[in-house]
Protein backbone atom coordinates (compact mmCIF):
# COMPACT_ATOMS: atom_id res chain seq x y z
CA UNK A 1 0.00 0.00 0.00
CA UNK A 2 1.30 3.70 -0.74
CA UNK A 3 1.72 6.26 1.60
CA UNK A 4 -0.98 8.06 -0.26
CA UNK A 5 -3.71 5.69 0.73
CA UNK A 6 -2.66 5.14 3.97
CA UNK A 7 -2.91 8.89 4.54
CA UNK A 8 -6.16 9.37 2.27
CA UNK A 9 -9.49 9.30 2.41
CA UNK A 10 -10.12 6.08 0.72
CA UNK A 11 -12.51 4.04 2.23
CA UNK A 12 -10.62 0.78 3.96
CA UNK A 13 -12.39 -2.52 3.72
CA UNK A 14 -13.97 -3.64 6.56
CA UNK A 15 -13.11 -7.02 8.72
CA UNK A 16 -16.46 -8.26 7.33
CA UNK A 17 -15.87 -7.95 3.87
CA UNK A 18 -11.94 -9.04 4.00
CA UNK A 19 -14.18 -12.18 5.86
CA UNK A 20 -16.55 -13.19 3.21
CA UNK A 21 -13.77 -13.04 0.50
CA UNK A 22 -11.56 -15.34 2.42
CA UNK A 23 -14.76 -18.02 3.00
CA UNK A 24 -15.16 -16.79 -0.96
CA UNK A 25 -12.06 -17.99 -1.80
CA UNK A 26 -11.84 -20.90 0.17
CA UNK A 27 -14.85 -22.16 -1.18
CA UNK A 28 -13.23 -21.91 -4.88
CA UNK A 29 -10.38 -23.84 -4.04
CA UNK A 30 -12.43 -26.35 -2.27
CA UNK A 31 -14.42 -26.63 -5.79
CA UNK A 32 -11.03 -26.82 -7.60
CA UNK A 33 -9.48 -29.66 -5.67
CA UNK A 34 -13.03 -32.04 -5.53
CA UNK A 35 -11.95 -34.07 -7.86
CA UNK A 36 -8.40 -34.52 -5.95
CA UNK A 37 -8.07 -36.57 -3.21
CA UNK A 38 -6.77 -34.95 -0.01
CA UNK A 39 -6.33 -31.75 -1.82
CA UNK A 40 -8.44 -28.20 -0.12
CA UNK A 41 -6.09 -25.77 -0.70
CA UNK A 42 -3.74 -24.17 -3.23
CA UNK A 43 -0.65 -24.55 -0.48
CA UNK A 44 -1.30 -28.21 -0.56
CA UNK A 45 -1.23 -28.23 -4.74
CA UNK A 46 1.60 -30.44 -6.20
CA UNK A 47 4.00 -29.51 -8.68
CA UNK A 48 1.76 -31.81 -11.27
CA UNK A 49 -1.07 -29.32 -11.04
CA UNK A 50 1.11 -26.17 -11.11
CA UNK A 51 0.44 -25.86 -15.04
CA UNK A 52 -3.08 -27.00 -14.68
CA UNK A 53 -4.62 -24.61 -12.23
CA UNK A 54 -1.74 -21.98 -12.21
CA UNK A 55 -1.33 -21.15 -15.84
CA UNK A 56 0.37 -17.64 -16.95
CA UNK A 57 0.64 -14.75 -19.46
CA UNK A 58 3.57 -14.49 -21.37
CA UNK A 59 4.10 -11.13 -19.85
CA UNK A 60 3.64 -13.49 -16.84
CA UNK A 61 6.32 -15.82 -17.90
CA UNK A 62 8.96 -13.22 -18.52
CA UNK A 63 8.02 -11.47 -15.08
CA UNK A 64 9.10 -14.77 -13.17
CA UNK A 65 11.55 -15.76 -15.24
CA UNK A 66 13.30 -12.66 -14.32
CA UNK A 67 12.77 -12.95 -10.59
CA UNK A 68 14.13 -16.50 -10.78
CA UNK A 69 17.53 -15.11 -12.42
CA UNK A 70 17.77 -12.47 -10.25
CA UNK A 71 17.25 -13.17 -7.34
CA UNK A 72 18.75 -16.58 -7.24
CA UNK A 73 15.02 -18.59 -6.07
CA UNK A 74 15.02 -22.72 -5.99
CA UNK A 75 12.50 -24.76 -8.16
CA UNK A 76 10.70 -25.03 -4.56
CA UNK A 77 10.09 -21.12 -4.80
CA UNK A 78 8.92 -20.96 -8.22
CA UNK A 79 6.27 -23.52 -7.11
CA UNK A 80 5.19 -21.44 -3.90
CA UNK A 81 5.29 -18.71 -6.10
CA UNK A 82 2.69 -20.10 -8.07
CA UNK A 83 0.59 -21.22 -5.28
CA UNK A 84 0.73 -17.98 -3.61
CA UNK A 85 -0.08 -16.08 -6.86
CA UNK A 86 -3.13 -18.35 -7.27
CA UNK A 87 -4.29 -17.42 -4.08
CA UNK A 88 -3.69 -13.84 -4.70
CA UNK A 89 -5.87 -13.83 -7.75
CA UNK A 90 -8.47 -16.34 -6.03
CA UNK A 91 -9.03 -13.53 -3.58
CA UNK A 92 -9.31 -11.16 -6.54
CA UNK A 93 -12.06 -13.67 -7.83
CA UNK A 94 -9.11 -13.44 -10.96
CA UNK A 95 -9.95 -16.80 -13.67
CA UNK A 96 -6.62 -16.18 -14.51
CA UNK A 97 -2.93 -15.59 -12.58
CA UNK A 98 -1.99 -11.81 -13.93
CA UNK A 99 1.07 -10.34 -13.67
CA UNK A 100 0.16 -8.12 -10.49
CA UNK A 101 -0.59 -11.45 -8.80
CA UNK A 102 2.70 -12.76 -9.62
CA UNK A 103 4.45 -9.26 -8.11
CA UNK A 104 3.03 -9.25 -5.45
CA UNK A 105 3.88 -13.20 -4.48
CA UNK A 106 7.46 -12.53 -5.77
CA UNK A 107 7.73 -9.35 -2.79
CA UNK A 108 6.41 -11.66 -0.88
CA UNK A 109 9.03 -14.64 -1.24
CA UNK A 110 11.72 -11.69 -0.90
CA UNK A 111 10.21 -10.59 2.11
CA UNK A 112 10.57 -13.71 3.47
CA UNK A 113 13.97 -14.30 2.44
CA UNK A 114 15.08 -10.84 3.49
CA UNK A 115 13.91 -11.19 7.07
CA UNK A 116 13.33 -14.78 8.18
CA UNK A 117 16.19 -16.34 6.50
Amino acid sequence: MKYKELRGNAEVECSAAVRERVLRTRQVQLDRYRVEKGLYANSQMPSRLLRKHCAISADGEKLLETAIQRLGLSARAHDRILKVSRTIADLEAAECIESKHLSEAIQYRTLDRTYWA
